[in-house]
Order: structure tokens, then sequence, then C-alpha cells
């Protein structure tokens, strides 16, 4: 008798997953260098430095509630609900945004740069290849809103927007461990 195949992910599925642990090794070796120059400093981060956690714990809740409306949008699907789900798009994007103005709030307001030292630097490339990860993350949630207008989007061909799902919900687990340890441990 033959067994039935396994059911396995759709390519676009397992490309973006690939692709998110290559993402993940990049984040990874960033934060390496940070707890590298961290445990090697006398002092860390440098004296007269001054982080507002306020802010970006506030921007912290919004991304979780963005990955939270992102959860919803898949659910909304799945059960053929599209308009409630292009609604959780519009909502993730406004969240998201949100988010990236408090990101560049928090620059904006930081008493250092990115060459006033290793901490700045690394600060600086911490928090810009995040924020350059969600305004990718936006962009892809755009069009998935456009597209669930799309006659050929159907809940049986969703692996586009499946992909995108996992791609924010890395976004949002990334930053989790950057306001960890930026803005929690210092």
């Amino acid at each position: 008798m033959r067994q039935p195949l396994a059911i396995r992910a759709h390519p676009l599925v397992f490309g973006v997953i690939a692709f998110l642990a290559s993402e993940s090794m990049f984040f990874a070796a960033l934060f390496a260098a940070y707890f590298d120059l961290r445990s090697t400093t006398a002092v860390w981060p440098p004296a007269g430095t001054q982080l507002d956690v306020g802010p970006a714990t506030i921007g912290t809740v919004l991304l979780a509630l963005s990955s939270l409306t992102m959860i919803g949008f898949q659910f909304a699907v799945a059960r053929n609900r599209l308009a409630l789900g292009r609604l959780l798009l519009v909502v993730t994007i406004v969240l998201g945004l949100v988010f990236l103005a408090m990101t560049l709030g928090g620059w904006h307001d930081a008493d250092f740069r990115i060459d006033s030292s290793a901490y700045g630097s690394l600060f600086y490339t911490l928090t810009g290849f995040h924020a350059l990860h969600v305004t990718a993350g936006l962009i892809a949630i755009a069009y998935l809103t456009i597209f669930t207008t799309a006659p050929a989007f159907t809940t049986d061909r969703r692996a586009g927007s499946e992909a995108i799902a996992y791609y924010w919900h890395f976004v949002f687990v990334v930053w989790l461990g950057l306001w960890a340890t930026i803005y929690l441990l210092r």
C-alpha cells in the first residue's frame, strides 16, 4: 500500500523561511558585536548616554499589536472574510508606521550620534537595520492589501500572504530582542 506524500510548504513560504533564517544570522552577528563590546567596555553605555525607555516600550506594544492584527488577517482570510482581512492589514500598516515614526523620534531625541562611540554605532546600526526591515514589511503588506482585492486572491491561494505574515512576525520578534537588549539590559 502506498503512503501518501507528506504535506510540504509552498515553495514561496519555504523560501521566505530560508531567507528569515539568513536574516536571523545577520541580526545574531549584530547582537554578538553588541554583547562583545558590552563585555569588554568598562562603562556601557558610555557615560551621559540617555535613552527613554517609555517611547520604546510603547513602540514595542504597537509592534506586538501589529503582529496580532496580522494573525487576525490570516484567520479572516482562512474564513474567506476578505473585507475584514483588508481592514486588519490597514490597521497593521498604521501601527507599523507609528512604530517607525517613534523610531525616528527616538533617533532625533538621542543625545548621541552614530559616530559618537561604538555604542552609538551599534545602536544606530541595530535600530536602523530593523527600521529598514519594518519598512520593507510595510511595503509588502501594502501590496498585499491591494492584492486581496484581486479575483485571483482566494483562500486556497494564499502562500504569499502567509509568507508576508511570517516576515512581519519575524520583524516583531527581532524587535523584542533589540528592545530588551538596548533599553532593558543596558
